[in-house]
Parts: structure tokens; sequence; C-alpha cells
């Protein structure tokens, strides 16, 4: 606010210093040239007058017509000029041309605020398209693979001399690939909503031990098929304050995912402590582990750093865990080592 009042006022000063210039000057030459055809006795001629006053007029006439192509000049070149360009580029801008860049060069200090902002705006459309035209390619690859399953099997149903075992096996692959398919058009629904501020979290104090008690027992098929073993050390009533819906997604995909990178006869843990104003959440597993390099990108849209993995998920979950975690103000980390396990930890104010 400083700033702009120092700004502001630098620029009334100069403006008052500029206008008192010209002025100034014009008048002062006037005046002397006025004056000048008159005797050092001050005695004044009706002709002397005349001509006095011609060679006034003319002078002011000379004086304005050079202050006159002066302002023109000036204004071509740091007002119409650029305006002319900034039309221009939002007119390509306009026609889906985002790479358009203005130099703010040689311009009033107004319009090159505007061109900086038209710049600005144009690098965050151009990071915007990029990312549409990304999101759309992954989507259509997701898309296609489970597609393709359903038809490949619902093609080989048809055969009328298959046995029952293949018909059934043909109609569980039908009905994973289906599941896989909703999921993504769920998750992606719900990151759409999220991005768009369409969700609001609906804060109300709950029990978030309770919570996650429930969330791990959904998975009780899961580990019992695979032969996980389950560790939990869970601090009783633990109460936050947030949107209980919101962060039960979160729990669901960390531990789905804990799951599904975690082998037969390996280990995943859940950890819940309450201390220094802080609710801390941590799920770990002895999966595959990440990479340092793919441990930057694990919350991108449709990354997948385990490709082995790709057709147990939509690269979506993680994604929508960094959406939520965002926009209810927590704090999500990771640790994990290539070939042991990875660990998330959530931290919520209480």
């Amino acid at each position: 606010m400083k700033n702009k009042f120092l700004k502001s006022l630098g620029k009334a000063i100069f403006s008052y210093l500029l206008f008192f210039t010209v002025f100034g000057f014009i008048l002062t030459t006037s005046f002397l040239l006025f004056f000048n055809a008159f005797n050092p006795d001050f005695s004044v001629t009706r002709q002397q007058i005349s001509f006095s006053a011609m060679a006034t007029f003319a002078n002011i006439f000379v004086l304005s017509a050079i202050f006159t192509v002066f302002d023109i000049i000036r204004r071509q070149i740091t007002i119409e000029r650029p305006v002319k360009n900034i039309k221009s580029a939002l007119d390509k801008i306009t026609h889906g041309n985002f790479d358009v860049r203005l130099k703010t060069s040689g311009t009033s200090h107004i319009l090159t605020e505007i061109m900086e902002s038209i710049n600005t705006m144009t690098e965050e459309l151009s990071g915007v398209e990029t990312i549409k035209n990304d999101f759309i390619a992954n989507v259509s690859h997701e898309m296609k693979t489970p597609l393709a399953v359903i038809v490949n099997y619902g093609t080989l149903l048809q055969n009328p001399e298959l046995s029952l075992e293949e018909r059934m096996e043909y109609a569980k692959q039908i009905t994973r690939s289906s599941k896989q398919l909703s999921e993504l058009i769920t998750n992606i629904l719900k990151i759409n909503r999220l991005e768009n501020q369409q969700i609001f979290p609906e804060a109300s104090s709950y029990n978030l031990s309770e919570q996650l008690c429930q969330c791990i027992l959904q998975f009780e098929s899961v580990w019992e098929e695979k032969g996980i073993e389950i560790s939990t050390q869970i601090a009783e009533d633990v109460t936050i304050r947030g949107d209980s819906e919101l962060f039960s997604i979160v729990w669901n995909n960390l531990l789905s995912n804990a799951f599904k990178f975690t082998d037969t006869g390996g280990k995943v843990s859940v950890m819940l402590s309450a201390d220094y104003g802080y609710a801390t959440i941590t799920v770990a597993d002895t999966g595959c582990g990440i990479s340092s390099e793919a441990g930057k990108r694990i919350f991108e849209k449709f990354y997948q750093a385990d490709s082995s993995h790709a057709t147990r998920g939509n690269g979506l979950g993680l994604a929508l865990v960094k959406r939520i975690v965002d926009i209810t103000g927590c704090k999500i980390s990771v640790n994990s080592i290539l070939g042991e396990g990875s660990s998330f930890t959530v931290r919520i104010a209480l």
C-alpha cells in the first residue's frame, strides 16, 4: 500500500514538473519576444505593439506545432503502437494461440502492467491447454484398455461351445474391467468437482479413530486373500474437525494403494497419534517402493510409478488425495525406498 502511494506521488510530481517546464518555457519566450521590440526607456508605439504581438503569436504557434508533433510521436510510440499490439495479441488468444508474448519496453506504465498481465495470462492458458490435452490423451488411453477387454471377452462369450467355467471366467473379466472403468469415471468427476470448487468442505467434529478402523475393515477380504499382515497403532478417541466424507476418500485411497503394491506375505501398518496440536496419520507398506524421481510426480493425474500394477488402477487416486489435502488445509508427505516400501503421512490440525 505504501509503495503504491509513493509511486502515485512520484508520477504526480513528474507530471507537475513537466507541465511547469513546458508552460514556463512558452510564457518566458513569449514575454521576451514581446518586450524585445520596445526601446529601453519603454516608450511604446502602436506599431511596435502590433509587431511584438504578431511575433509572440507566431512563437506560440510554432512552439505549439512542435509540441503537437512531439506528442503525436510520443503517443504513437508509447500508446498507439502498444495498444495495436495488445489488440493483435488478444485476437490471437481468442483464436486459441496461447504462445503470444508482448514486449513491454518503451510503453507507458499502465500499458506495461496490462501487457505483463496478458503475458502472465497466456503463460497460464498455455499451461492449462497442455494439461487439458494431456488429460484427454490419458483419459482416452485409460478408457481404451478396459473397453477393449470388455469387447474381447464379450465377443468370446458368443461362442456356443464354451464351457461353463470359461463363461464364468470371461464374465468375471468383463465385470472387473467394468468396475475399473466405473472407478475411473467416478474419480474423474470427483477431481473435476474439486478443482472447479463445486465441492466445499463441510467441517464438523467426528471421531477420526473410528473412521480409520472402519476404513481398514473394508479391506479385510483383500489382506486375507493376499496373506498380508496388518499392524495398527491407533490412538483412541482422537476427535478432529473436518469433512468426514472427504477424509474417508483419503484413507481409502492410501489403504488401497498400500494393499495393491504389497506382495503376498507383506505388511501394511496404520498409525494414528495426536500431539503438538496435530493428528498424524501414517499408512506404510512393505511393497515395491518408489524411486526419488517418481516420488516427485506421484500426485500428478494418471501418473503410475509402477507400470506392472497399471491394470489395477488408473493413476487418479493420489491426485485426488492431494487435492483434498490441499483444500482442507492439511499436509501430506511421502517417504519411500525403492524395493522396500512406502510411507504416507497426513497431518491434520486439531
